[in-house]
């Protein structure tokens, strides 16, 4: 299939990278489409800490410019998506064998001060004997540091950015790779297939974007056929999921003898999520697990400083993710930089621009994509000033900001879900959760529950608006109930969203078709 019609923009890769620069071209007026190998935030976007944060110990390496403006996103984000972005308050209990207590002092100081905070408290120093925080800590750490950062839905901060560009025009392809790319008559000419279909379509754009992540080097040498040498370097962070290992809702922030921190967060209400690591990676992109080495390092780490230990035998999840950094080569992994780079190849000033897209964190993604629309606006010629710094997300239009407020709102509406569902559906999809329940008067009308309150209602919406194909992509992605509900509930989810989708396919291909 050939379709005549260029875009203006098109964007290899459905991370968080490609997921905002599509949001923010589409908002500029632009035609845009994004191809997706597999599903929205299926690798690097969906594999982090789930922090919008600064980057504390970024500091340390004299990363100022990126702390700051990773310090101002965050109240910025805060703002835009208040349901899957919430505040979150981090306590650092002082190691006496490590970092001296001022230079924390300082650093906090630093960290309150750079990104020109307004929503969220300032940082203090307590005595453990006196906090929450203490009672799950060893006897030896009597005092320490809190302060504020902010909690993240990773995917579902994928997924939004993605809907927000679909609404406003652009062509959102999941499941479609981009088999070749090359310059014809000033226009890119793509040839992309159907992964699930195998069906082969032609598209040409004006400019392309690599924002392919790990995989962004394979992308430019296989797909684009470029010969530039690509000096990236992949590093890989893994994570553990654990039974809940404290009853209070405050964070950890460890330091390690290895100069590495380790996170410690409530996940889920049952869980703790820990991590991450730091290393080198050369193994393949499509398959990438936390290793036994790492999970006994994330349990070491932890348990000097907890009472209660744990061993891998407590994970009951773990995952991990590869990060693409620029960076010196003989530099230890945690300290090469977190920054992003974005680079025009040489063509792009005389032929159809190629805008390749290095690094990137998930709280500066908003920023970087608004570089990547400077760096091509003159060459795509298109005028129109950026606007994503006061636009909220879908469903993130909240009177106010006010989570709490909208709850109590959504909870007088329908009193029937109960507080746990209302909370749940409330933080997920913000007021958008009225679509999912429609004219819904009670529980049964929402249909089958296939688990922990996952209803039929919820995953319809999610694969009529959210791309949901598979019960991966709803369970892990798109929530995280996989860890509420019984071991049988994929397969039969699995089932159900098949059957589902085979009357609906016919007309699904009709509206993600390009036009032309």
């Amino acid at each position: 299939m050939e379709h005549s019609a260029p875009y203006d923009l098109f964007i290899i890769g459905g991370g968080i990278n490609g997921a905002g620069i599509a949001r923010d071209a589409a908002g500029r007026g632009l035609s845009v489409m994004l191809c997706e190998m597999n599903d929205l935030a299926s690798a690097t976007s969906s594999a982090s800490t789930k922090l919008i944060h600064g980057g504390l110990r970024y500091l340390e390496y004299y990363e100022f410019r990126l702390v700051r403006e990773a310090l101002e996103e965050r109240e910025v984000l805060l703002r835009a998506a208040p349901h899957i972005i919430w505040p979150l308050r981090f306590v650092l209990p002082h190691n006496k064998g490590l970092r001296p207590a001022w230079m924390i002092r300082l650093g906090l100081f630093l960290y309150d001060h750079l990104g020109g905070r307004k929503l969220l408290p300032a940082s203090r120093s307590i005595r453990f004997r006196a906090h929450p925080a203490g009672a799950p800590l060893k006897d030896g750490f009597t005092r320490g540091f809190v302060y504020s950062d902010c909690w993240v839905q990773d995917s579902r901060l994928v997924v939004l950015n993605a809907l927000d560009a679909k609404e406003r025009g652009a062509t959102i392809l999941t499941r479609t790779e981009c088999v070749t790319a090359q310059r014809e008559a000033g226009l890119w000419v793509l040839t992309i297939r159907d992964r699930e279909t195998g069906e082969v379509s032609h598209v040409r754009a004006r400019g392309l974007v690599n924002a392919a992540g790990p995989w962004v080097a394979r992308v430019l040498k296989a797909q684009i056929g470029s010969n530039r040498p690509v000096h990236i370097r992949l590093v890989k962070g893994s994570h553990v999921i654990v039974p809940r290992m404290f009853e209070h809702e405050n964070a950890y922030i460890f330091q390690n003898p290895d100069g590495r921190v380790i996170f410690a967060v409530p996940y889920e209400g049952d869980f703790t999520l820990i991590g991450t690591t730091d290393e080198d990676y050369q193994g393949e992109l499509d398959a990438v697990d936390a290793s036994p080495a790492e999970i006994a390092y994330l349990c070491d780490a932890v348990n000097e400083y907890f009472r209660k230990p744990i061993t891998p035998a407590d994970v009951v999840a773990s995952y991990a993710g590869v990060r693409p950094l620029f960076g010196e080569e003989d530099a230890d992994a945690a300290a090469v930089s977190r920054d992003y780079k974005i680079e025009l190849d040489d063509a792009s000033t005389t032929d159809a621009p190629l805008l390749n897209v290095f690094g990137g964190k998930l709280t500066t993604y908003r920023r970087l994509a608004e570089s990547a629309m400077e760096h091509l606006a003159p060459l795509l010629a298109f005028p129109k000033a950026g606007w994503t710094d006061t636009a909220a997300l879908p469903g993130g239009d909240i009177a106010d900001a006010d989570f709490d407020g909208f709850l109590g709102e959504i909870r007088r509406e329908f009193p029937w879900l109960g507080e746990a569902r209302s909370w749940r559906l409330a933080r997920n999809y913000g007021t958008r959760i009225r679509e999912i329940i429609g004219d819904a008067g009670s529980p049964r009308d929402l249909g089958r529950d296939f688990g922990g309150g996952l209803t039929e209602a919820e995953v319809e919406y999610l694969m009529r608006h959210e791309w949901a194909r598979t019960a991966e992509d709803v369970l892990w992605r798109r929530s995280k109930m996989k860890l509420h509900c019984p071991e049988t509930t994929a397969n039969e989810l699995d089932r159900w969203m098949a059957a589902s989708r085979r009357p609906q396919a016919a007309a699904r291909m009709r509206a993600e078709a390009p036009p032309g």
